[in-house]
Formats: structure tokens, C-alpha cells, sequence
């Protein structure tokens, strides 16, 4: 038996093990990010610590499941560029033509990628290697689409799609050609074109006023 898919792929984008100074003296514990996304527009993240590997991965994944953002995917990009800032973190994202992929590094290219979006491109302008705080201002980013410009989007998106679905029908239409059943001798039956029983009339009619 094939076993099904997960509603959302995970990528652990960093790990790392802190200590807590307190009273009774050193806590240990691990603290994980994780990205979520279905690759269909739905993509989240989640940071938290726990006392062993698997229960922060295991946190940062339910906190990931409710952190769910659905980014705008037009054209098979995203509607414009934007910019936006986490702290010392800051990246850029803009549009990019069909064919061209995802033109970006580091955690910026993991997080376009789970969303799914096919074509765009990304950078890090910051001077911050935090991998945390640089997917926090691609999320702000991905976040930051204004309203208007993606209805607009969709308006010629659909204006677009009913033209071609116009024409298709008009030529579906032009191809069509409805046919009469006639009978001929002996029983059999024959489809006709309209337009040859046009022609065979006129040629009758033509014949009948010479005589």
C-alpha cells in the first residue's frame, strides 16, 4: 500500500541548542524553526524549544499549522515586489516572468518554494545571517501584497480567460456545421450539408425559369 501525502511538507531551517542560567543553575534545551507549506499557496513557520530535539520540532510544527499564510500566486508569480524588514533582516521580493523559477537563496528560496509560487525572485538586503529573522521578513513580505493590486490582477486574469474562451467557442462554432437526413432509394439514409441543399435549390430554381 502507497502511503498518502502529508497535508504539508516540513523543513527544519535551523536547530540549535540554548542554555537558561538560573537559580538551581544551567537549563539545557533545544529551540527549532520549522517551515510548513502545501506548495499550493499555504506556507507557515514555527520556532520553540523543548527539552530534546523531537519535542521542539514537534512544537514549532503545531505552532507552524496555526501560523498559516496564503500567499496570492497571479500569473504564476506574486502580484509586485515588496519589501519589508525583522530587525536588522530585510528582503526584497518582485515578480518574475514564466520559465524563470525562483531566483533566490538561502531561506528566502525555501519559503517561496513551499508556498509553491513557480516564478520570482528574491534577496536578502539586510546585513543579518539570523536564518529566523530572515524568514520573519519574508513572511512580513509575502503579507504585505496590497489589496488592490491583486484584484486587479484577477479582473484582467478573468477578462483574459473569457475572451480566449470566446474565440474558442466561435470557432467551435464556425466548424459546426449542422447536417438533414434524406432519404435515398432503396431505404437508405444520407446525411446532407445545409449549404449543398442551398446550392442544389438554387440550381433548380435556376433551371426551372429557363424553361
Amino acid at each position: 500500500m502507497q502511503k498518502e501525502r502529508p497535508e504539508f511538507d516540513q523543513y527544519i531551517a535551523d536547530l540549535a541548542r540554548v542554555t537558561r542560567v538560573t537559580k538551581g543553575g544551567k537549563q539545557l534545551s533545544f529551540r527549532a524553526c520549522v517551515l510548513i507549506g502545501d506548495r499550493k499557496g499555504r506556507v507557515g513557520y514555527g520556532t520553540q524549544k523543548g527539552k530534546d530535539v523531537q519535542i521542539a520540532v514537534e512544537k514549532a510544527v503545531s505552532q507552524a499549522r496555526k501560523q498559516i499564510i496564503v500567499v496570492p500566486i497571479i500569473h504564476d508569480t506574486i502580484p509586485h515586489r515588496v519589501e519589508s524588514k525583522f530587525k536588522a533582516a530585510k528582503v526584497m521580493l518582485k515578480p518574475a516572468p514564466k520559465g524563470s523559477g525562483i531566483i533566490a537563496g538561502s531561506v528566502v528560496r525555501t519559503v517561496l518554494e513551499f508556498a509553491g509560487v513557480p516564478n520570482a525572485s528574491g534577496k536578502i538586503l539586510g546585513k543579518s545571517n539570523n536564518k529566523i529573522a530572515n524568514i520573519k521578513a519574508t513572511f512580513a513580505a509575502l503579507q504585505s501584497f496590497k489589496p488592490s493590486a491583486i484584484r486587479k490582477m484577477q479582473a484582467w486574469t478573468k477578462q483574459g480567460k473569457e475572451k480566449t474562451d470566446g474565440k474558442l467557442n466561435d470557432e467551435k462554432k464556425d466548424k459546426t456545421t449542422d447536417t438533414r437526413v434524406s432519404e435515398l432509394p432503396g431505404g437508405d439514409v444520407a446525411m446532407e450539408n445545409p449549404k449543398k441543399l442551398k446550392s442544389k435549390k438554387a440550381t433548380k430554381q435556376s433551371e426551372q425559369k429557363n424553361v
